[in-house]
């Protein structure tokens, strides 16, 4: 079977990779030097399994069937399937994905291949996908969303918490091939999944062909929902912190709750990265005409987030003489390269509108200054012209210089 990705970020990479196994791969991407860094068998962005499937591939270990190009010919011409990952950034002037790049893959398949289904894996507006099919009138377009980590976007394709895809009930055809193409997912993951146990006492990899509408939610909701419990612990820890309370007791307290549990719990900076907070913009804007409270309170509250740590980072460097904030990492987690809508953008655009000259560490980024703040490689530079240092999150190159730092990572970890 030939299979086409449109894209080779995060998102259609790691699914090439994950059918490599199986099938024959053509990843399309319209940046020459992606497409041959993935030639030779070089990863084009920091993911420890992309980079070992590639290792594995280059030496005989893990051979692929995967092959990159420029050419969306070679790409689309006789593929069964045709996967779009490409980015749908939140526009907001028009209260809306920009579904554009999507919208151009579709027309760029449909020139080559007339038969191939096309599953979009890009993250879209509720009821893109169905609108898509009836105005365009092509039956063969699915929606299958992804739930992967910056970093991990690999080894949570390898094991994946579930597997949804989305195509009408009443379109036996549709059906059957988006059955078939969770079937594909499922096969390329880790074969210890087929053993596992879940929570409801079911075994193996959890697999959902729903509505694609209904799809589309389950990814909408589940990212906001993850921004919710975010946006609840820095909540908590404002109102420590502001109390004098000692926060990291408090959430250990309260997680002991069977219920609540301890992941997804740790402080930070707000929610960022490239998904939550598009895609919790992108549900609330969905809400138009439907009664709501909580999904509004979660973007206000990440704002509100921000808006408190710049006062907290403000009242470190009161009476100093011509300030500089250093920011540590730009990337939201560790162990990625992606700075996307990192919380810690927000905080520095905060501190630097209230005249404060700030000094960003990012060894991942190979220019000169990011928004007009210096950017240097060199960390014991930074740490010693740096009066106070700002970290998302933590890491052992700051131990010597703790006593600068300005962190909520109560964890140290992501």
């Amino acid at each position: 079977m030939k299979i086409a990705v449109a894209g080779t970020g995060y998102v259609g990479l790691s699914v090439a990779l994950l059918l490599a196994q199986h099938d024959e791969v053509h990843a399309l991407d319209i940046i020459a030097q992606k497409v041959e860094m993935l030639n030779q068998g070089r990863s084009p962005i920091v993911d420890r399994e992309i980079t070992e499937f590639l290792d594995g591939d280059a030496t005989g270990q893990r051979p692929l069937n995967f092959t990159a190009t420029l050419d969306p010919a070679q790409a689309y011409a006789g593929a069964d399937y045709a996967i779009i990952a490409t980015p749908t950034n939140y526009d907001p002037q028009k209260n809306y994905f920009d579904t554009s790049s999507v919208e151009s893959a579709i027309d760029a398949i449909r020139a080559v291949n007339g038969d191939a289904w096309i599953v979009i894996k890009s993250t879209v507006p509720v009821g893109y996908t169905q609108h898509l099919r009836e105005t365009l009138g092509d039956g063969r377009i699915l929606f299958s969303p992804e739930f992967l980590r910056e970093g991990h976007a690999l080894y949570d394709n390898l094991h994946p918490s579930r597997i949804v895809v989305g195509a009408p009930r009443s379109d036996a055809p549709a059906w059957a091939a988006a059955n078939h193409f969770a079937e594909l997912l499922a096969r390329g993951a880790d074969p210890a999944e087929e053993e596992r146990t879940n929570e409801d006492g079911s075994r193996g990899i959890p697999q959902l062909v729903v509505g694609p509408t209904e799809a589309e939610a389950i990814k909408l909701f589940a990212n906001t929902y993850l921004a919710l419990r975010v946006a609840y612990f820095n909540e908590l820890d404002t109102y420590a912190d502001s109390r004098g309370l000692n926060s990291q007791e408090i959430i250990r307290g309260v997680c002991l709750d069977p219920r609540i549990r301890d992941n997804y719990n740790n402080p930070s900076f707000g929610y960022g990265g490239y998904c939550l907070p598009k895609d919790t913009k992108q549900l609330l804007a969905n809400y138009s005409k439907v009664p709501q409270n909580l999904i509004s309170a979660i973007v206000d509250a990440n704002r509100t987030r921000k808006d408190f740590i710049a006062t907290e980072i403000e009242r470190r460097i009161e009476g100093i003489a011509r300030p500089v904030v250093g920011i540590y990492r730009l990337t939201m987690k560790s162990g990625s390269d992606n700075f996307r809508a990192s919380a810690i953008q927000g905080i520095m655009k905060r501190v630097k509108a209230r005249g404060v000259s700030a000094i960003v560490y990012e060894p991942t980024l190979d220019a000169p200054d990011f928004f007009g703040s210096e950017v240097t490689h060199d960390l014991v530079s930074f740490k010693r012209r740096a009066d106070v240092i700002v970290a998302n999150r933590w890491n052992a190159d700051l131990d010597d210089v703790a006593d600068k730092v300005f962190t909520r990572d109560l964890f140290k970890r992501d």
